[in-house]
């Protein structure tokens, strides 16, 4: 059946013709109504008839409708990162963690905003806000408020021990069971302002960043052999790394129900010292704690003579030290770089002290120059400020007693130097690693490393712009659950074999948008076509594609209205 436009007297009209096959086969056409004159009919007449039609069909609405098209949302990032929350068992957590009668709003939508924010386009919580106009998150309220955000950041810290304990919870299927390996290790985030409050975290210390005096605070992260971040600890910008282990410690053994801890930590946090008390720890709590520490350089001295007495079996020797397990590993190439490095730096000052005695003869001799005149005094001050500056004091020694100027190389300071580079000595209670076993779980912890590199490049932690301290706390929070999510996908793809990083995958990912368009009284959304680069995608990270287009329709090919998109 079909419509026909015929003519007759000079006048058109509209016709409903269908078509028929007779007896003999043959397809002939009959009038089945005459709408009535085209010059008359207008959409008036015609609308009516064309909706009726429509719905019958379960399609929109007719053309002629007012069509409105509103811009299109970012989607593909933000339902990836939603559909790992939730499959991870964090919504459930973040909204019983902060469950409260007395809050009119979704605060874990919020955090998850939050979150979200840091993985897709990190900004400030002004910046979440306009952020959040360009997104579609599934389970988003329609309008949210900056005060709604620092208001979700308050019951956050309110109720922090609680959000961590259940988000560990949810984590413990995917770390081993039967033995726990555990990374710790600091670092300092830069912060905005100078406000001097009670209970601040913000103090002045070494700004790991800059190697200068700073007022940063400590952000601590504790992280399983698979490289997944456990917990997390905020500290004043002062304190001393070994002074936070205890506490850490205890949160772990209180967190995982595991029987004995491997705890693995670089030079800074962990020394000698504190060992003894952190086994009481362990032993209080019926646990068994077991250290991998790597011994600074400038304790070599204290081995005496155990590294050269030990015999290198190809690049890895043992030993004992304090009754501990000494394990040593030697990388020729690195020691011979080492070497020549500090043999080069002391031919450039011995290079500089030629050229003040060569100054110093010539001014003997007679010979003027320009500039202030020289003297052996000066001369002593300018070389040691110089080798003081290239931390070789050990090495090259001015004779400040002689009466003209002079200097030594302590050939044997060089040479006891020399002995230990290219080595990297580890004190060890574990007793059933290989010596090669302890060296690669100490050269995990650079993976933790890696995981701060995120923090403040692609998650941009720094520089903080909260005032209050239980803010800033709460900003290293949101931060530390965006790294979790963020290691989970880098878990999850590379199980799947994919060469992606979490970063290039939620921008390709991003590329997916989020349509909606009215058609009248009626608005309809839809998703835009996925890739074939983005479906493997979803296969990788092992998450639900979202509906294509062919299952939620938007614009003329819509056959229903939809209000919302199902996820």
């Amino acid at each position: 059946m079909y419509t026909r436009i015929t003519r007759s007297g000079g006048r058109s009209y509209l016709q409903l013709v269908e078509g028929y096959r007779t007896d003999t086969g043959t397809v002939r056409q009959r009038i089945v109504a005459t709408l009535g004159r085209l010059d008359q009919l207008g959409p008036k007449h015609l609308d009516p008839l064309i909706q009726g039609l429509n719905r019958a069909l379960g399609r929109a609405e007719p053309t002629a409708a007012p069509v409105t098209y509103e811009s299109a949302r970012t989607y593909g990032d933000v339902y990836a990162l939603h559909a790992m929350w939730t499959e991870l068992g964090f919504a459930d957590a973040v909204r019983a963690a902060l469950r409260s009668s007395r809050r009119s709003f979704d605060a874990e939508a919020l955090v998850r905003a939050m979150v979200f924010n840091r993985l897709c386009a990190p900004d400030s919580k002004l910046g979440c806000l306009d952020w959040l106009q360009t997104v579609a998150i599934p389970g988003m309220p329609e309008e949210v408020t900056h005060d709604q955000l620092l208001r979700t950041m308050d019951a956050l810290m309110d109720r922090a021990g609680a959000v961590e304990a259940r988000i560990a919870r949810q984590l413990h299927p995917l770390l081993d069971q039967q033995l726990s390996v555990v990374f710790y290790d600091l670092t300092t985030v830069r912060i905005h302002g100078a406000a001097e409050l009670p209970g601040d975290v913000r103090a002045f210390g070494l700004n790991k960043e800059t190697g200068g005096i700073a007022r940063p605070f400590v952000l601590g992260v504790v992280q399983s052999a698979e490289g997944l971040p456990l917990m997390h600890t905020v500290h004043a910008g002062n304190v001393a790394e070994t002074k936070t282990l205890k506490a850490m410690l205890e949160a772990v053994l209180q967190r995982f129900a595991v029987a004995r801890v491997i705890l693995v930590a670089d030079r800074g946090p962990l020394s000698l010292d504190n060992v003894a008390e952190l086994a009481q720890v362990a032993e209080s709590m019926q646990r068994q704690l077991q250290f991998i520490l790597a011994v600074p350089a400038r304790r070599y001295g204290e081995l005496g003579g155990t590294l050269a007495a030990l015999d290198f079996q190809g690049c890895l020797a043992e030993g004992t030290f304090a009754g501990h397990r000494l394990v040593v590993a030697h990388d020729p190439v690195r020691a011979a770089e080492q070497a020549a490095k500090r043999r080069a730096r002391i031919q450039e000052l011995e290079a500089f002290a030629q050229t003040l005695v060569r100054k110093l003869d010539a001014q003997d001799e007679g010979q003027s120059a320009h500039g202030r005149k020289a003297s052996d005094r000066g001369a002593y001050s300018r070389f040691a400020r110089a080798v003081a500056e290239a931390e070789l004091t050990r090495f090259v020694q001015a004779d400040y007693q002689a009466e003209r100027f002079s200097y030594h190389l302590d050939e044997e300071a060089i040479a006891w130097a020399e002995r230990f580079d290219g080595k990297l000595v580890l004190l060890s209670n574990v007793t059933d690693f290989s010596a090669a076993e302890i060296l690669a779980r100490y050269k995990s912890l650079a993976d933790i490393e890696r995981g701060f590199r995120v923090l403040k490049s692609d998650l941009e932690i720094a520089p903080v712009y909260h005032r209050l301290p239980e803010r800033i706390r709460a900003h290293a929070l949101i931060c530390f659950l965006a790294l979790v999510l963020y290691r989970v996908m880098r878990m999850r793809l590379k199980a799947s074999g994919s060469t992606t990083s979490p970063k290039t995958a939620l921008e390709i990912l991003r590329r997916i948008e989020q349509h909606q368009v009215a058609i009248g009284d009626h608005a309809y959304r839809g998703v835009s076509k996925t890739t074939p680069e983005q479906l493997a995608l979803f296969d990788a990270l092992t998450l639900p594609k979202p509906d294509p287009p062919s299952v939620v329709s938007f614009c003329l090919l819509a056959h229903r209205p939809i209000k919302h998109l199902r996820v």
